[in-house]
């Protein structure tokens, strides 16, 4: 069985000289390769209007689909280029998050190597992200009935903004960020937000990580945990402000899979954002955070396949309408 790791070469972008390191999707899935961790990937199909559609407007689809053919003005507040190459990459985005959740169920652990678009909101894009892959995974694999409860642990520097709009009228879905509370977006109301003090440390971070989990576990019982892995905590990272180590993220990696195994939960891991003075220090926060969630997915999914899972991951959205 392949390893339950999600990836296109799709996800990379030709965004000459943006902050966002795009490249860091196929030096992730590289280092992946070249460490004997996969030989092979699942490859996502776009996800389909009608998935899309569970959080977004009609409207907002057919303005991002006009601005990237031309017909209509660019938008700043995307902060990135709008184009068909773009919006296909970020539809696969999306359809690569649901076909990790669909995974997740599966086999316990399963990661997109991309994804993690937060600050998309239902009618507008902001901060890189166009589509948010995140809530409608979250509704795509609801509706399914694939599972009943799904925690968005959003543990990039930046709040989850965006899914924390998309999710707020629906009981089934748990929002939870653990971000630097003085920086970028504007902050929405999670069901639960802990904003850190600029220059947190390793022991502030993780104790608020540890400490939000365990007040998500008190209120909230998930089938699914959907994991924004950041990598923007870390403390040379050119838009967080935070001063969390690499062995202080991989303690928090291993914080939010011990919580979910207690809960009982399976997790789709997303890589988020991270955007580092040199691009090697994003590629080993990403890659230890892949070698964890392997590691644990070798050892639970044995287990799922002696109890009978038989989930059917790679069914995807319906071909022909896409992005």
């Amino acid at each position: 069985m392949k390893a339950p790791l999600v990836y296109t070469e799709r996800y990379t972008l030709a965004w000459p000289g943006h902050v966002f390191p795009t490249r860091k999707y196929e030096q992730v899935a590289r280092a992946v390769r070249e460490e004997g961790l996969a030989e092979e990937f699942h490859e996502p199909r776009p996800a389909a209007s009608e998935e899309i559609l569970t959080c977004h407007r009609p409207e907002y689809l057919e303005r991002l689909r006009a601005i990237a053919d031309g017909l209509e003005e660019w938008d700043p507040r995307f902060e990135c280029p709008v184009s068909r190459p773009v919006l296909e990459s970020f539809g696969l985005a999306v359809g690569g998050t649901i076909l990790a959740g669909r995974l997740a169920v599966e086999r316990g652990y399963a990661a997109n190597l991309g994804g993690g678009f937060h600050h998309a909101y239902p009618d507008h894009g902001e901060g890189f992200c166009l589509l948010n892959d995140v809530a409608v995974a979250a509704r795509v694999l609801l509706g399914e009935g694939l599972v009943r409860r799904v925690l968005v642990a959003d543990l990039d520097v930046h709040q989850g903004n965006g899914t924390a709009v998309m999710a707020r009228e629906d009981p089934r879905i748990f929002t939870l960020s653990v971000h630097q509370e003085n920086n970028y977006p504007v902050k929405e109301i999670s069901d639960l937000d802990v904003g850190l003090p600029d220059l947190a440390d390793d022991d502030v971070y993780l104790g608020a990580v540890d400490g939000a989990l365990r007040r998500a576990e008190r209120a909230f019982s998930p089938d699914l945990v959907l994991y924004l892995a950041g990598a923007d905590p870390y403390v040379e990272d050119r838009l967080g402000g935070l001063a969390v180590s690499k062995r202080g993220l991989e303690e928090r990696d291993r914080i939010v899979f011990d919580h979910a195994e207690r809960s009982g939960a399976a997790v789709a891991a997303l890589l988020a954002g991270g955007y580092p003075r040199r691009e090697r220090d994003v590629v080993e926060i990403h890659l230890a955070m892949i070698r964890e969630l392997l590691r644990r997915a070798g050892r639970n999914g044995r287990g799922r396949e002696e109890a009978g899972c038989r989930a059917s991951p790679e069914r995807g959205g319906a071909p022909g309408d896409q992005v």
